[in-house]
Formats: C-alpha cells, sequence, structure tokens
C-alpha cells in the first residue's frame, strides 16, 4: 500500500466517524432512547433548546440519567424545567449511589426508576434532593445494611422536618416544601415527604395506596422501600416492623376484579397503569403498577397466623376528649387497659390526633364476654367502662370530659 493510499485512507476513515458522530444526536445514551428523545423535545415546544442544555452539561453516566427522565417526564415538566434543576437533582441522586454501601448495589433500572426521580405523584416540584441529603445523611453515616437505613431515616423523619398528620393541611397532594411551611400533611403529603428523604439517601422507595377501600370508605397511601428484591411497606409513622401495620386487612381485601379497589405503586417510568389520585381525576400523567395480589397474600399469611382468634371478635377502641366530636383532632393519646375479670389481658397506647384517621387499636376478645375499659379523665382520675361482647366485631367510644 502507497503512502498516499494510507492518507486517502486515513481521511476517508476519519471523515466517516465524524458523518456517523453527527447521525447520533444523543453520544452516550443508549439507541432505544432516541426516538422517545425526539417526541419529548417535539412536546417541550418552546423550552426544547433548555432540555438539550441538560446533555452538554451532563457527563458519563449522567447522560442515561437524563435520558430516563425526559422520556419519562410529563408535558408539564417538559415545557417548563430547567437544565440546572435536572443537573442537581441528578448529582445529588448520584452522590448518594456512590456514598452510601447499600446504594452501590441497586440495580441500575431500580435506581433510575425510585431513587432518581424528582418527584412522587403530581405535587409541585421542589428542589429538595440536597436540603434532605443534609438533614437525613448525619442519620444513616453509620448504617452498614439498608434495613438500619431505612430504620434510622424511618424514625428521625418527624423531628426533622417539623410535619404531623393533619386532615386540616392545605390540600392532599403537598410537595415537600409545602408540608413543611405548614407543619401539616395527611397521609398522601407525608408518604411524599418520606418517600423523597429515603432517596436522598440511596433507599430505593414508591407511594403505595388505594383510591378506595373495600371494606370501609376513604381510602390511603402509604411507602414501599426496596430491599434485595423485595418490596417492604412503611408509613411516616412507621409501625414496630416493616410489613406491620393497621391497614393490612383492609388492603388485603382489596378487590382484584375492580381498578377502584386495586393497591397501587407509583412509577415514575411509564407503565400501562396510571395511578389513580382521588383529588383530581383528570391527572392521567402519573403512572404505577397494580400490587393488589401481593398485599392480598400478605394478608392471607397474616391471617393463618391469627387462626387461633376465630372464636374472638374484634374490637376497636377510640378515646376522645369531647362527647359531642369524633373527629380525629378529638382523640386523645393514652395508656389504657383492658381486663377481663380481675386480670389485664391487654394495655395500649390510643390514637391521638397526629395518627391516621383510620388509625386505631383493634384487639381480639373472646366472644360473649364480660370486659372493662381502664382510663383516665381529664382531671386524672381513673374510669371504669364496662362492655360485653357478642359475636360481631364494635367499636368503644370513651371520652374524657367531665
Amino acid at each position: 500500500m502507497s503512502f498516499y493510499t494510507k492518507i486517502i485512507l486515513t481521511i476517508t476513515t476519519g471523515l466517516l466517524v465524524i458523518i456517523l458522530a453527527s447521525c447520533n444526536p444523543y453520544p452516550g445514551v443508549p439507541e432505544e432512547y432516541h426516538q422517545s428523545l425526539d417526541q419529548a423535545f417535539i412536546k417541550a415546544g418552546n423550552n426544547e433548546m433548555e432540555l438539550k442544555k441538560t446533555f452538554e452539561l451532563a457527563k458519563g453516566e449522567y447522560k442515561i440519567a437524563v435520558a430516563f427522565l425526559l422520556v419519562n417526564m410529563p408535558e408539564r415538566d417538559l415545557k417548563s424545567f430547567k437544565a440546572d434543576y435536572l443537573i442537581n437533582n441528578i448529582e445529588w441522586a448520584f452522590k448518594s449511589k456512590k456514598e452510601f454501601p447499600w446504594s452501590k448495589n441497586v440495580p441500575d433500572s431500580m435506581f433510575l426508576n425510585d431513587v432518581l426521580p424528582y418527584a412522587v405523584l403530581n405535587e409541585r416540584r421542589d428542589n429538595w434532593r440536597e436540603d434532605f441529603y443534609t438533614r437525613f445523611s448525619k442519620y444513616v453515616k453509620s448504617c452498614k445494611t439498608i434495613e438500619q437505613a431505612i430504620d434510622s431515616v424511618n424514625i428521625n423523619i418527624v423531628k426533622e422536618v417539623n410535619v404531623v398528620y393533619s386532615t386540616e393541611r392545605p390540600k392532599a397532594d403537598q410537595s415537600p416544601f409545602e408540608s413543611m411551611d405548614c407543619g401539616l400533611a395527611s397521609c398522601t403529603g407525608l408518604s411524599i415527604l418520606l418517600v423523597d428523604a429515603f432517596r436522598s439517601m440511596g433507599i430505593p422507595a414508591r407511594l403505595a395506596g388505594t383510591p378506595l377501600w373495600t371494606t370501609v370508605k376513604g381510602n390511603h397511601s402509604w411507602v414501599e422501600v426496596w430491599i434485595r428484591g423485595e418490596w417492604y411497606f412503611t408509613e411516616y409513622y412507621p409501625g414496630k416492623a416493616l410489613n406491620n401495620s393497621w391497614f393490612v386487612e383492609r388492603a388485603g381485601k382489596a378487590n382484584p376484579e375492580k381498578p377502584i379497589h386495586w393497591v397501587y405503586a407509583s412509577s415514575f417510568k411509564k407503565t400501562d397503569i396510571k395511578f389513580p389520585l382521588v383529588w383530581d381525576e383528570n391527572i392521567d400523567y402519573v403512572y404505577a403498577e397494580n400490587v393488589t395480589d401481593r398485599y392480598i397474600q400478605l394478608y392471607n399469611s397474616q391471617k393463618r397466623e391469627k387462626a387461633d382468634n376465630e372464636d374472638k371478635v374484634i374490637v376497636s377502641i377510640h378515646l376522645f376528649n369531647k362527647k359531642d366530636n369524633l373527629k380525629g383532632d378529638n382523640r386523645i393519646s393514652q395508656q389504657i387497659y383492658i381486663l377481663e375479670d380481675k386480670d389485664t389481658i391487654s394495655k395500649f397506647k390510643t390514637a391521638g390526633p397526629e395518627d391516621d384517621l383510620n388509625n386505631f387499636k383493634e384487639i381480639f376478645l373472646n366472644k360473649e364476654s364480660s370486659f372493662s375499659v381502664h382510663y383516665s379523665d381529664n382531671k386524672g382520675i381513673k374510669q371504669l367502662y364496662k362492655f360485653h361482647t357478642y359475636t360481631a366485631d364494635f367499636r368503644v367510644d370513651l371520652f374524657i370530659e367531665d
């Protein structure tokens, strides 16, 4: 091969590389994203060039994170987001991924869908990630396992963000900073706070809930966390252990034939299922997975453990301040005692004003038997309330006023 031939081949090869590179508008991004990115930029309208800046700012593995967010985010965000916001969110998400031992082992697909996203549902888009990293990293810095990290975040979130449960909150779908500004949130706002707190620590998390129980009126939201291939649930006010809460029976009695009664788990990645938002049924850009069967199986397994209670009734105990107000903000949290004859068979704290409205104590008691409840009135004087069980479940309302 002559010297001139080598020069021609070198030039030709260089031109070919340049041509091929110019045909790839998204270098560093897998081809599977390309068509969806084209469509996302069309939806962005006048915001297209701003979003394209994210690829200029993103380095290495950040490019795939940018692509994942852009192809899955709703049109409202495509039309309004700034490149700096997205890059900031990505940088802090990767910081937790690289820093914490449990996050290093999270699969890429799980990281993208359940750690990286900047939002949970339709809430206002806050720039919360750096703030939450600063707030919660001090609690997990000595943790060795993901279980320890989950527990550390869960038991410290109330004092850290200073938000309590209340149906008097401004709205259901509050963003983290909206809840922190007013200090109040209902189950959805509390769940969004907890999901974001977990995600800031590199813990895969998502919001779960049902638009309508099958057994009683109402809906509920809670949080799921991912631990080595399995999803477990917890709440803003955690139970004694994961997968342990007052709502297991209600979730386990969901009707798998009717979507209104399904249990849904949120997904940032687009799916075939939309998350039904009871506060605005017209919103159709929040995606979900149907996890109803898992809760039915969980309930059935726990029900088998309680098979020895088949000869008993369930009695729910409620303690209020005034007799003319049975609302949640009138509830009193107090240690009470249940006696059969003269023997104490159960003692527990009743739900207070900060607990979810659906959260109240239920106990198994023998059928056709007499019991008494010991509690204190508003002057600290011991009170005794006697009742008799029959064959059906029922509730007992107690009051501490004179």
